[in-house]
Parts: C-alpha cells; sequence; structure tokens
C-alpha cells in the first residue's frame, strides 16, 4: 500500500525540484555561478561573506575571486535548496525501498532518481571547480530536468494517474526526446553566452537570414580544464551559429509538440492534458521570442527555463495517463 506521507512527500519533492531549476536558471542568468569560487562551501565558509571582516579574509584567500556579495548568496540560496532536495529524495527512496512489495514502479524511479541525484551533485561540484565549463554548465540544467522528470513520474504514479487513454504513446515519446533536445540546446546558448548573438533581432539574425556562422566551432564539446569560461570563450559566428540552431530546431519541435497537443484535445480522458501543453508551449515560444526582443531580461529568461520545466511535467503526465497501471 502507498501511504499517505509517500504520495505528499512526493508531490513536494515535484515542488522543491521546480524550485531548485528556478534558482538555478536565476544564478546562472545573473551570472552568479561563480558567486562562491569553491564547493561546497562559499569561500571556506558554510555560509556567505557578509560582514567586513569575513569578506576581507575571503578576499586574501581568494584575490583572483574577489567576494561579490549579490552573486554570493544567490549561490549558497541555490545549494540549499538543492540539498534540501537531495534529502528529500533519500527519504523518498527509504520509504520507497521499505515498502518496495508494494511499489513497483515508482519504487524504480524514486530509487534511479536517487542515485542520479549524487552525479547531479557533482556537476554542480564541477560547474564551479572547472569554472563554468559549457558542456557541464549544460549537463547540470539537463540533469535537473532529468531529475525533475524522474520525481514527477513517481508522485503522478503514487497518486494513482494511470491508464489506458489512447493517444499514441510514440508521439509523447518523441515529444519527450525532442524537447529534451531543445533544453540542451538552450543550455548550451547559454552556456556560451550566445542569447545576444543575434542581439534584439527577431525573425533574423544581425538583420540577416543567414548572418555569418561557424558551426565546426560550435558545437566543440570538450575543451581544456583550467580555462575560466565565464562570458564565454567562442568568437562571434560560433555564438551565432548556437542561436540559430536553438532557434531552427524549435520550429521542429513546436510543430511536433502542437500536433500531439491536437490529438490529446481529441481524447475526454486527456483533453486537459491536450490543452495545458498547447498553452505551455504557445508560452514558452512568446517568452523565447521575448528574450531576444527585449534584451534577455532576467525575470523572461529566468520564466523561459521555467516553462520548459512545466513543458516537460505535462508530457510526462500525459506518458503516465496512457500508461496502465501496473499489475
Amino acid at each position: 500500500m502507498i501511504t499517505p506521507l509517500f504520495r505528499r512527500l512526493s508531490w513536494f519533492a515535484v515542488a522543491l525540484v521546480f524550485g531548485v531549476i528556478l534558482l538555478g536558471a536565476y544564478t546562472r542568468l545573473s551570472h552568479a555561478g561563480l558567486g562562491c569560487p569553491d564547493w561546497p562551501g562559499c569561500y571556506g565558509e558554510a555560509t556567505w561573506p557578509n560582514h567586513e571582516a569575513e569578506v576581507a579574509a575571503a578576499n586574501a584567500a581568494h584575490p583572483d575571486r574577489p567576494v561579490e556579495v549579490h552573486k554570493a548568496w544567490k549561490e549558497m540560496v541555490h545549494r540549499y535548496f538543492a540539498g534540501l532536495l537531495m534529502l528529500t529524495t533519500f527519504v523518498l527512496a527509504a520509504l520507497a525501498w521499505r515498502n518496495r512489495a508494494h511499489l513497483p514502479q515508482p519504487r524504480r524511479a524514486v530509487l534511479f532518481a536517487a542515485a542520479f541525484i549524487l552525479f547531479q551533485a557533482a556537476l554542480g561540484m564541477w560547474t564551479v571547480t572547472w569554472k563554468l565549463k559549457p558542456i557541464v554548465v549544460m549537463g547540470h540544467l539537463l540533469g535537473g530536468m532529468a531529475t525533475m522528470a524522474m520525481l514527477a513520474w513517481t508522485a503522478l504514479r503514487a497518486n494513482g494517474v494511470h491508464g489506458g487513454a489512447t493517444v499514441k504513446r510514440g508521439l509523447i515519446v518523441v515529444a519527450l526526446v525532442l524537447v529534451s533536445l531543445q533544453i540542451a540546446l538552450g543550455g548550451w546558448t547559454s552556456a556560451n553566452y550566445a542569447a545576444f548573438a543575434c542581439a534584439t533581432d527577431y525573425p533574423t539574425c544581425l538583420q540577416q537570414w543567414w548572418p555569418a556562422t561557424d558551426f565546426r566551432e560550435a558545437f566543440v564539446l570538450w575543451r581544456g580544464i583550467g580555462v575560466d569560461y565565464e562570458g564565454g570563450v567562442l568568437d562571434g559566428p560560433a555564438r551565432t551559429a548556437i542561436h540559430l540552431t536553438h532557434r531552427w530546431f524549435a520550429v521542429l519541435v513546436a510543430g511536433h509538440v502542437l500536433v500531439l497537443a491536437l490529438a490529446a484535445m481529441r481524447q475526454p480522458a486527456t483533453r486537459s492534458y491536450g490543452r495545458a501543453i498547447g498553452a505551455l508551449l504557445v508560452l514558452q515560444i512568446l517568452l523565447g521570442i521575448a528574450n531576444v526582443k527585449f534584451g534577455l531580461p532576467l525575470w523572461v529568461a529566468t520564466a523561459h527555463n521555467g516553462i520548459a520545466a512545466a513543458l516537460l511535467f505535462s508530457l510526462v503526465a500525459l506518458l503516465a495517463r496512457t500508461t496502465p497501471a501496473p499489475r
């Protein structure tokens, strides 16, 4: 039997991981990813330096990275909530293991999430120690989304979301893959500081339909360790190539997700899911355009990450609704 505690805690974990994703986006987009140059503490402390003496000591210990309090507190708050998420996931995994005979599908998902979140913590550490290396920053974002998907599946199945709705599951799986790839491209765009590559020009880029691009350099995944990647290291054509790839792939993703939303809306059992997916898709497109046209406002860019997570959740929910209950 699935206990009420497990049901409630699973939804708390979903809300918490969504908050951690938003905090991570806010930290990254406000250029606070290196607000603390060490890990897991901040300038050797459990909190960030705040008083004059603490700041002076931290600056002496890290002369290459002077304290910026307005960045340090953002980084540490993100870490605190991530730590709470890890603890919550471990508690869920322990409850699932103790009641493993009665938790077939939710058990597997939450146990995998508990193991995966350790790797996600390592990615968070490498994000700092490898100085915002793009492949790590992108991987950390994808890891957060994957953790949310696993915890969402756990909560949905534990709370009775299942059934034999007739929307083709293949359509949903393809949508999940495409949305995940688009999230990865968005992470790569952000990690390489390519969001401004087209200035505020849309739908053209730099007042051209095909500006100078360098795709070979744009998608070199592994570069040297020890380089400070804050601010980006790529030249203009490479950043433009990344930005345009994210734009163009968005058209493919939007087309498929729209087909899925319409298919879901035709079925009474999944109509609300289809409407939610369609509404989130439209909102996400508008936020993406607003990011370009208004020069990447912090709240718009953060919301763009949050809606991506919400869209991913809605697709996982639809998949759960079309998957029969375990026997």
